[in-house]
């Protein structure tokens, strides 16, 4: 069956190209060949051992950055698939999302940010940039990943525009202004920082909504941080339990999760298509530069969906994220990164030989960036080891 291709898909004959211009590589597109880049780099082999929202050792069968990344590709591929949209491009841009998180989730780059403060802050997006476009050298020709256009405009707007038409930092840089990184690279590859993404980045977006308003449900309760009769009362989860419980009323705890989980999943994935398709309609986008001018997004939940999940994420915000057990640990993780930070910073000896080129500059906010990169690319488990190595203790079980 020939597949359906929407007029606004990004198409990758007509990409802008990368910032060092290389041969094609047939039989694969070039969104296709971002991808490949991206599951084969060292980035992205980390987030195995890197928080989502438990520590990496309080079991096996949480989700890690590395099994959420995938979980987010996955459900982006067949939004992308249903939509007619580039598929290797969605699914690219859903597996670097995550590429610039620090160790111990949101508390570490909580964390970083705060000591980074006099030296630019800290921000996982642009983390993400760095990662691509300079701290990944594996390449002989380039350093980063050398990704197309599209691949880096999406990374690094794929929650809408970064400024106004004059230039002005909007949304969640509107106070502190954009970060140093994507400023500089913008500079010498301009991004469109002003417009919407690629409706592909749109789709990897919402994926990410998708898979953690789900999921975390799921981690949530097999840690006992809620039970399902917690769920009863919120929308959405509420709702795929009654379903669940009226349709299988004896099948266990763990069936009854199992089902009310993916239903979350699969009622979302619909309200994202039918939502989509609604504002398709209205607007007639015709290329992948009407959705970037469109000046709202065009892939998108229903507005009911979005109060749901609003008050299904102040639900798990309350019980999980900030539950007492998660803040204990995260609070004990902010620890590691801080003393990390000051001893390589005061003292260069001990970062490893290859992270030492600007320890003698006298810049210091370049050595802080330098030591920022270091730390932040850490698994937990390499942080807490180096951790012991230079204090003697373990901060998480003291």
């Amino acid at each position: 069956m020939q597949r359906l291709e929407a007029p606004y898909t990004s198409r990758p004959e007509e990409s802008r190209g990368r910032f060092v211009a290389e041969p094609e590589s047939p039989p694969r597109s070039p969104f296709a060949r971002d991808r490949d880049r991206i599951i084969h780099s060292s980035a992205f082999r980390r987030l195995k051992h890197k928080t989502q929202v438990f520590v990496y050792h309080d079991g096996d069968h949480y989700r890690t950055r590395l099994t959420h990344t995938i979980e987010v590709a996955q459900i982006a591929r067949s939004i992308a698939r249903a939509l007619g949209l580039d598929e290797d491009l969605a699914e690219a841009l859903a597996l670097a999302h995550d590429l610039g998180h620090t160790p111990f989730g949101h508390a570490g780059e909580r964390e970083l940010d705060q000591l980074m403060k006099p030296h630019g802050g800290f921000d996982h997006n642009a983390q993400s940039l760095r990662i691509v476009t300079r701290l990944e050298r594996r390449y002989a020709a380039f350093d980063g990943l050398n990704l197309t256009w599209e691949t880096l405009e999406g990374l690094v707007k794929h929650n809408g525009p970064l400024v106004d038409g004059e230039g002005n930092p909007v949304g969640r840089y509107r106070e502190h202004g954009l970060p140093e990184a994507i400023i500089e690279y913008a500079e010498a590859h301009d991004l469109a920082l002003s417009t919407f993404a690629s409706a592909e980045a749109q789709v990897a977006a919402i994926s990410d909504d998708i898979a953690y308003n789900a999921h975390d449900i799921d981690d949530g309760l097999r840690a006992g941080l809620f039970s399902l009769i917690d769920l009863g009362d919120v929308p959405l989860a509420g709702e795929m339990l009654a379903e669940v419980l009226k349709a299988y009323p004896d099948i266990g705890m763990q069936r009854t999760v199992h089902e009310t989980v993916r239903r979350v999943l699969s009622a979302q994935v619909a309200d994202v298509l039918a939502e989509t398709k609604r504002r398709a309609t209205k607007h007639h986008p015709h290329s992948a530069q009407d959705v970037r001018l469109l000046g709202r997004p065009l892939v998108s939940f229903s507005t009911q969906l979005q109060e749901k999940n609003r008050v299904l994420q102040q639900f798990l915000a309350q019980r999980m994220y900030h539950h007492d057990r998660v803040s204990e640990i995260m609070a004990r993780a902010r620890r590691v990164v801080r003393d990390l930070f000051e001893a390589y910073l005061g003292d260069p000896a001990l970062l490893p030989q290859t992270w030492r080129e600007d320890s003698f500059t006298d810049d210091t906010s370049r050595f802080a960036r330098q030591v920022c990169d270091f730390i932040a690319g850490m698994t937990d488990r390499y942080a807490l080891d180096q951790h012991k190595r230079l204090f003697d203790l373990d901060p998480l079980f003291r």
